[in-house]
């Protein structure tokens, strides 16, 4: 279930926003004039989320990579990878 709370617990019950961030690892959603506004999460929470669309784009290069025929052997990758080419 989602925490949503207004933009005046920022300043006024930040601390409780802090520690809901790090015990759940979720995000919590700051309203603003009764309008979602902010999201507002712990740094390990946004590193790992950073951290998974960093993986997805690769793993979307990967698979263009694949459709474009531009794949080589494993072990001549190895090879290469033990030579210091790549």
């Amino acid at each position: 279930m989602p925490s949503i709370r207004p933009s005046s617990d920022l300043r006024n019950k930040y601390n409780e926003i802090s520690e809901f961030c790090h015990k759940y690892n979720e995000p919590v959603y700051i309203t603003k004039n009764g309008q979602g506004d902010l999201a507002v999460m712990s740094i390990e929470t946004y590193e790992k989320l950073v951290g998974r669309f960093e993986l997805y784009n690769l793993l979307d290069d990967g698979l263009d990579a694949v459709k474009q025929g531009k794949t080589r052997p494993f072990r001549q990758a190895l090879e290469d990878i033990r030579k210091g080419l790549v």
